[in-house]
C-alpha cells in the first residue's frame, strides 16, 4: 500500500493532524492505523458486570478511535501552562494561538460552549492565598468539559467526518516495524499487521502518535531504529477520593485545582492531576494484564464524590534510565497484593500503619465508587519515597481544602502516567530519522487532550503547508 502520510494512532494527535490537513484543503492521502476499533464498537463490559472482564486483545477503555480520551473524563485545558512541554518547543504564545484554534474545532464538533474556571475571582484569589500559606502553587486554567459520555458522541462526529473526506482508516491494525532506507537515513513506511498477515504501507511522512497506552512500545521502537530520545518523567501516585462537600468551593470556583508542590523531605514534584467533581473512579487495563487507576466525569450522570489524582514526578538517567519499566513494577506489585485488581486503603489507616478491612469501607460518609477495588494497604507495594511525598502533599492540601485529609479519604491505586521518553525533534516535529514523525503522549511533549490535538495540528499543518508551496 502506497500513501502520502501513514499515521499509528487514532488518538487526539493522530486524528487532528489528519482533520486540519483537510481544513488546509490538502489533497495528499492519509491512511490511519489503528489497534483498536471505531469508536462506535468500543463497549467496556464493566458497566453491565461491574467488574472488569479484561478485554482481550485490548482493553475498550485505552484502546481505538480517539484513544483513552473517548473514556476520559474529557476535559480540554484551554491555556498553555498546562498540558505538557510542547509550548516550550513552539513558543507559548504560539502554542495559546492553536490551543484556541484547536477549541473552536471542539466546538464545531460539539463541545459544550460553557467553560469552567472563569469568573469566580474572589473565591480563587482566597483559595490561592490558603494555597501560598501550604506551600504549593495553584495553576487556575479555564476548563472544557465534555463529559464521558458526551467525548464518545463527539469523536465520532470527527471519526465519520474523516472517512467521509477520504481518509483510510484500519481498525484492529497494528504496527510492528519501520521501512528505513539506511543509507539516506530516511524513513520510507511502515509494516503493519491485521488478521490478514503482515503488509507494507509505503508514506513519505509517517507518525507514530499511540499515546501513553503505546509508550513502551515507542520505546522499543526507539532502541531499534535509533531514533534519538532521552529519558523523560513518569508519574507514579494515587488516586483520591472524597466527598463532594469535601471540594465545594473548589469544585465550584475552579472545577479542576491545579496544585502543584515540593514537599519534604524529598522536595519531587508532586501535582493533583484529573479532577472529576460528581466523578467516577475506574479502571483501565495495559498491556501484560496491568491495571491502573484513573477517573471519569459525567455530564449528566453523578456521584456523591470528586477524585483527582496524586502524581509524583520521577527521572532516572544513569545508571537507570528505563522509567517506564519502573513504573510497571510498581504497577505489578500493586495488582499482585489485589490479586488482579486496583487497591484502595483509607487515608486514616496509612497514618495508623494498618491495612484497610472491606468492612471498614462501609463505616464511613464516604462510599467508594469503584465497586469492585481491594481494601488493602497500598504502602506495601508502594515506593518509599513516592508514599512519603504523596502523604506530605495530601496534608499541605488539606489546608487548601479542610477535610481534604480526612481519616476517611481514600486513597487507589496505582495511578501511573507513562510519558516517557521524551523523543528528541526540532520545532518541524521531525526526528533524526527524516519522515518520521512522534505527536502526542508518547513522544514525551504532551500531557492530556488538548495539548496532544494542539500538536496534531501543528503536524496537520506542517504537511499542509509543504503542499501549497510545492
Amino acid at each position: 500500500m502506497n500513501t502520502d502520510v501513514a499515521i499509528v494512532g487514532a488518538g487526539p494527535a493522530g486524528i487532528f493532524t489528519a482533520l486540519e490537513m483537510l481544513r488546509r484543503g490538502s489533497r495528499k492521502k492519509i491512511v490511519i492505523i489503528e489497534k483498536g476499533k471505531a469508536i462506535e464498537n468500543r463497549h467496556c463490559p464493566k458497566q453491565k458486570t461491574k467488574v472488569c472482564m479484561n478485554c482481550k486483545p485490548n482493553c475498550h477503555i485505552t484502546t481505538g478511535f480517539s484513544g483513552a480520551g473517548a473514556f476520559s473524563d474529557g476535559k480540554l485545558s484551554l491555556s498553555y501552562e498546562v498540558g505538557g512541554d510542547f509550548p516550550s518547543l513552539i513558543g507559548e504564545m504560539n502554542a495559546q494561538e492553536l490551543i484556541d484554534y484547536t477549541d473552536g474545532i471542539y466546538l464545531e464538533f460539539g463541545a459544550d460552549t460553557h467553560v469552567e474556571g472563569i469568573n469566580a475571582d474572589e473565591e480563587v484569589k482566597a483559595i490561592r492565598k490558603r494555597a501560598i500559606s501550604a506551600g504549593l502553587k495553584l495553576v487556575d486554567c479555564p476548563i472544557r468539559h465534555l463529559g464521558t459520555e458526551k467525548a464518545q458522541e463527539l469523536y465520532y462526529a470527527i471519526e465519520q467526518h474523516l472517512l467521509k473526506n477520504g481518509v483510510e482508516i484500519l481498525f484492529d491494525c497494528e504496527c510492528t516495524g519501520l521501512l528505513l532506507d539506511n543509507d539516506q537515513g530516511r524513513c520510507l513506511g511502515l509494516v503493519a499487521t491485521d488478521r490478514s498477515g503482515d503488509f507494507e504501507i509505503r508514506a513519505k511522512h509517517t507518525i507514530i502518535a499511540t499515546g501513553r497506552r503505546g509508550a513502551d512500545w515507542l520505546e522499543k521502537i526507539c532502541a531499534q531504529y535509533h531514533v534519538a530520545h532521552q529519558p523523560g518523567t513518569v508519574d507514579i501516585g494515587v488516586r483520591v477520593e472524597v466527598r463532594n462537600e469535601v471540594m465545594e468551593t473548589v469544585n465550584k470556583a475552579l472545577y479542576e485545582s491545579k496544585l502543584i508542590g515540593y514537599p519534604r523531605p524529598f522536595k519531587n514534584k508532586v501535582r493533583t492531576f484529573c479532577q472529576n467533581p460528581g466523578g467516577f473512579v475506574s479502571q483501565e487495563n495495559y498491556d501484560n494484564d496491568l491495571a491502573v487507576v484513573n477517573g471519569h466525569s459525567y455530564k449528566e450522570l453523578k456521584s456523591d464524590n470528586t477524585n483527582l489524582a496524586i502524581l509524583v514526578s520521577h527521572n532516572f538517567s544513569t545508571p537507570f534510565n528505563q522509567p517506564i519499566e519502573y513504573a510497571q513494577k510498581v504497577g505489578e506489585l500493586t495488582n499482585m497484593l489485589a490479586n488482579g485488581h486496583i487497591l484502595v486503603q483509607r487515608f486514616g489507616d496509612i497514618l495508623d500503619g494498618k491495612r484497610t478491612w472491606p468492612k471498614e469501607l462501609m463505616q464511613s460518609n464516604l462510599r467508594p465508587t469503584l465497586p469492585d477495588a481491594v481494601a488493602g494497604d497500598i504502602t506495601a507495594a508502594m515506593p518509599y519515597r513516592a508514599m512519603i511525598n504523596i502523604i506530605n502533599f495530601i496534608q499541605a492540601v488539606d489546608c487548601v481544602v479542610p477535610g481534604f485529609a480526612a481519616y476517611e479519604t481514600l486513597l487507589y491505586s496505582p495511578e501511573l502516567k507513562f510519558y516517557s521518553n521524551r523523543i528528541k525533534m526540532d520545532d518541524k516535529l521531525e526526528t533524526n530519522v527524516k519522515g518520521l514523525h512522534c505527536l502526542g503522549d508518547s513522544s514525551g511533549w504532551t500531557r492530556g487532550l488538548m495539548m496532544a490535538s494542539v500538536m496534531g495540528v501543528h503536524m496537520g499543518r506542517i504537511i499542509a503547508d509543504e503542499e501549497t508551496k510545492s
